[in-house]
Formats: C-alpha cells, structure tokens, sequence
C-alpha cells in the first residue's frame, strides 16, 4: 500500500522517517510470536522490498524538505531569498517525466499565500488558461504572483511560447490588479527566470 506523504503531518513524517531508518522492524504484535527464548520475529526485508523502503524514506524526506522550503518562502518577500524558491523549485519537479505549471500566490509584502500544481501536461507541453491564474489569484486575494513549469527534456532555455505565453499572463492579469513577478523554467539542477534575462 502507497502512503500520501503529502498528507501527514510533520510529527507523522518524522515518525515514519524513524520507523524506515531500521533495517529489520519488527512485526505488528510481535510480542505474541515468540520461537522459545529468541525475542520477538523480525522482518529481514527482500532486496524488492529494501528498495521500495528506499523509495518511500526517500519520499517522506522529500515532502520534509518541501514543506521547510515553504515555510521560508512564507517568512518575507519571496524575491529576498530566490535560493529558497529554486530549491523548492528543483525539488518538486526532481523526477518527473511530464510538464507542470506552478503558481504561486503572493500578498502585497510579496509573502506567498499558497503554492499550486495548476496544470499537468504531457512530456513536451502544457496547457495554460490564463482565466484560472486570474481566478485563483482573485480566490486568494493575491497582489503578485511567480509562475514556473519544468521541461523535463532537460534544457532550461525558455521557449518562444513560453516567452508569448509570459506577456499573456502579464496583460490578463494586470487587468485586475495583479503582477506577474517572474516565470521559471525548471529542467534538471538548472532552473532559469525571465526576470534575470530581461523577458518580463
């Protein structure tokens, strides 16, 4: 059985962090199986088993780390620790084989609200609305926002559409009031803003 890591609180990932971290755990209600004087039985994991207890430790790790990311980026203005904010960035799109559009809302002091996978795409593209940016930051009464998607091809270099898509979000948002601060595109370790190459 799979657990939603993103589900549990901190002390239920710390817990399940401890309880991964021994190679052999004992079996639930192993005080009832004894052998003699042997102690309770163990399970001594299956080089399968071994890897997916790798994976799931890794995964709790994982959603520790983002949830630690995010807590700083909600501590000041966003733009005053940009290494936070790629951190979070690589650290979410580590891994996967699809492209998503992230949001991310900000208040008037630039303090993100809420962070959002807003669209999933396939291996080469996503589909954006700008009319459910403009709802979800007029839901969270945003003043700003940062958006970003990851090119799982693994070149960072922001495409023309990318670019023609960036100036589209900009004018329909600024109709209500709201800035687009900077677009990300994540590929890899690498991630790139069109703040610093002039494009927005």
């Amino acid at each position: 059985m799979t657990i939603n890591v993103s589900a549990l609180s901190r002390e239920d990932l710390v817990d399940e962090m401890l309880a991964s971290a021994s190679p052999s755990r004992p079996l639930p209600h192993a005080d009832l199986l004894r052998v003699g004087d042997a102690g309770p039985l163990t399970v001594h994991p299956h080089p399968a088993s071994e890897k997916s207890l790798l994976a799931h430790r890794l995964s709790v790790a994982r959603e520790l780390l983002l949830r630690d990311l995010r807590e700083q980026m909600r501590r000041g203005p966003m733009m005053d620790s940009p290494q936070a904010l790629r951190d979070w960035l690589r650290l979410y799109c580590a891994g996967l084989e699809h492209e998503v559009f992230l949001v991310l809302y900000l208040d008037a002091n630039h303090r993100m609200i809420e962070a959002q996978e807003l669209f999933r795409g396939t291996l080469t593209q996503t589909s954006v609305y700008p009319r459910e940016l403009v709802k979800g930051a007029l839901s969270r009464n945003a003043a700003a926002l940062v958006v970003a998607h990851n090119h799982p091809s693994g070149q960072a270099e922001p495409s023309r559409a990318d670019e023609f898509l960036t100036q589209t979000l900009k004018s329909a948002l600024s109709l209500v009031d709201v800035r687009v601060l900077d677009h990300f595109v994540v590929a890899g370790d690498q991630v790139t803003s069109f703040s610093e190459r002039g494009l927005i």
